[in-house]
């Protein structure tokens, strides 16, 4: 037993033994020496040259932004070339008419007398009323395949309707006026008998080709194209607010009607344009299910009816040097209506960006 120290003793005491720490013994780094430190530098130096020099032969992030761009101004480019040709090709025959192109309703090129104005409004009748009839089927098929139906079933039914955009438009044209142009005679005789009070039915017959019948086989033209981007843009609806609409209590319409469609507005109304944009380019199946004619009706039950894509169709074949030149001056009013459609499209999409990853 070692004696107590007492006050003012010279004596050392011992250094008190460190605590051993639960997670072992400690170890220590190795201590850097001079050589250690300078071969370290020696390789950092010999490598950075190696690094940066395949870091510039290498870099995919330049070369990426460099095509990307190089990509969109060639859309430009594309469309800038598509105008001038329209607009040199169109000039002579407009300086060649003798009547106003864009408020004469005729066409006779052999006379210098034609006009844009009964196939633009037949263009733009046609279309719209493809979308009145297109629109309320797509947005129900679009919220079933979204909402309603299972996945296995919603799947299988969206590849269905994904399938008709594959369709060609010469099918369509063929089956209409095969078909369906007996149906629509039908319908026409009906429509008149019991609503012939209202202008758009008051034609008494004959019924067959008529605007009716084009915008029916339109309108199923275009549904693809509006279901499939209906669909996506419901599905893009927060689940937070579709669970909290069914805690309130609504039931799965109220939900739909108060969570879902507010929410998908712009895209619905974007998705409804677009497709406005591909009825008004379409060529082959009008020109099968119309009637030809150059006359402003509101009427869609009598024959009759034209396009200006139709109407290219149909007579450029036979057309001379002047008048494949008033078939494109034509070309030129669609190709400014449906880029006009096509902008305002756009704008509308990206006026809200939840919808630019869905579109």
């Amino acid at each position: 037993m070692n004696p107590p120290s007492l006050p003012g003793s010279t004596q050392s005491a011992e250094p008190p033994e460190r605590e051993q720490s639960p997670w072992g013994p400690e170890r220590r780094l190795p201590e850097s020496t001079p050589a250690a430190d300078a071969a370290t530098t020696r390789a950092q130096e010999a490598r950075v040259p190696v690094d940066l020099g395949r870091r510039k032969s290498l870099n995919g992030e330049k070369l990426f932004r460099w095509l990307t761009t190089g990509s969109g101004a060639a859309v430009l480019v594309i469309i800038v070339a598509i105008a001038v040709f329209l607009i040199a090709k169109a000039i002579p025959a407009i300086q060649g008419d003798k009547v106003n192109f864009l408020t004469e309703k005729t066409w006779q090129v052999p006379d210098r007398v034609f006009g844009v104005a009964a196939l633009a409004f037949g263009t733009v009748y046609t279309a719209v009323i493809a979308l009145i009839i297109a629109v309320p089927v797509a947005l129900g098929i679009a919220l079933c395949l979204s909402h309603y139906a299972h996945r296995t079933v919603a799947t299988t039914l969206g590849f269905v309707i994904d399938l008709l955009a594959a369709v060609p438009s010469i099918v369509f044209g063929l089956w209409g006026r095969e078909y369906l142009i007996d149906p629509v005679r039908d319908l026409s005789a009906w429509l008149h008998k019991y609503f012939g009070w209202i202008p758009i039915f008051g034609s008494d017959g004959p019924y067959g080709k008529s605007i009716l019948l084009g915008s029916l086989v339109l309108a199923i033209m275009i549904l693809p194209i509006i279901t499939a981007l209906s669909r996506e843009v419901f599905q893009q609806t927060p689940k937070m607010n579709e669970e909290a609409a069914l805690a309130l209590g609504a039931t799965k319409w109220e939900m739909i009607r108060t969570a879902v469609l507010p929410y998908g507005r712009p895209g619905l109304i974007a998705a409804t344009i677009l497709g406005l944009g591909r009825a008004l380019g379409e060529t082959i199946a009008l020109a099968m299910t119309l009637g030809g004619t150059f006359v402003i009706s509101w009427d869609v039950v009598e024959v009759g009816g034209n396009t200006i894509a139709a109407n290219i169709a149909n007579h450029f074949g036979e057309a001379d040097d002047f008048g494949r030149g008033a078939l494109i001056a034509s070309g030129l009013v669609l190709f400014a209506i449906t880029l006009v459609v096509n902008v305002t499209a756009r704008v509308i999409i990206y006026r809200r960006r939840e919808f630019r990853s869905a579109l």
